[in-house]
């Protein structure tokens, strides 16, 4: 059974991996799970209570499979949660990491942006930390896999759910419909 654990902080943008969790839960078999700093109760932007199965601090890497940062207005604060050397661990062991919205800092401070293609809010979004990757920035609306990196704007949960399972290997019709048909409804003219 495949296993992806996503970090969540107050204030997280709950809609961001939603789509991802729910469908690697409930139609691929994946054990989700959810780490907060301190194993704590967090509130996302959305109200939405959240009692974590786990630690931020307790996260074991072994059989992980995926470890997923959620975006949220914590990461452009000094009170974000220090992850960079479990990022760079779990990197280093050849886990999937992503980011979206501003949990893409986390990778960009963490040095996992350093030689991918990568996006996230806007350039400037992560041009501000000062990190090596600047020229590998992508400023596209959808997520970019490099690698097993993946990133996203917070603008795009399908295509963020979509790159992760691909980088798992998993691209099957019901994927690749149910992507479909969010193209589809996003395809059309307001």
């Amino acid at each position: 059974m495949p296993r992806a654990i996503t970090i969540l902080t107050d204030n997280f943008s709950d809609w961001e991996t939603a789509l991802l969790n729910s469908t690697a839960r409930q139609y691929y078999g994946f054990y989700t799970s959810f780490a907060t700093p301190g194993g704590r109760q967090v509130a996302s932007s959305g109200g939405m209570l959240v009692t974590p199965q786990l630690a931020l601090e307790d996260i074991s890497l072994d059989g992980l499979d995926v470890l997923i940062v959620c975006g949220g207005s914590i990461w452009q604060t000094p009170q974000a949660p220090g992850i960079t050397a479990l990022l760079a661990a779990a990197h280093a062991r050849g886990i999937v990491v992503a980011g979206i919205c501003d949990g893409t800092r986390a990778l960009a401070q963490a040095g996992l942006l350093d030689h991918v293609r990568h996006t996230s809010n806007s350039a400037a979004n992560l041009v501000q930390l000062s990190y090596a990757g600047a020229a590998l920035y992508q400023e596209v609306p959808y997520a970019v896999a490099d690698g097993r990196v993946i990133t996203a704007p917070g603008s795009a949960p399908v295509s963020f759910m979509r790159e992760i399972l691909q980088s798992l290997g998993i691209c099957d019709d019901n994927l690749l419909n149910y992507c479909g048909r969010h193209a589809a409804e996003h395809g059309q003219i307001w």
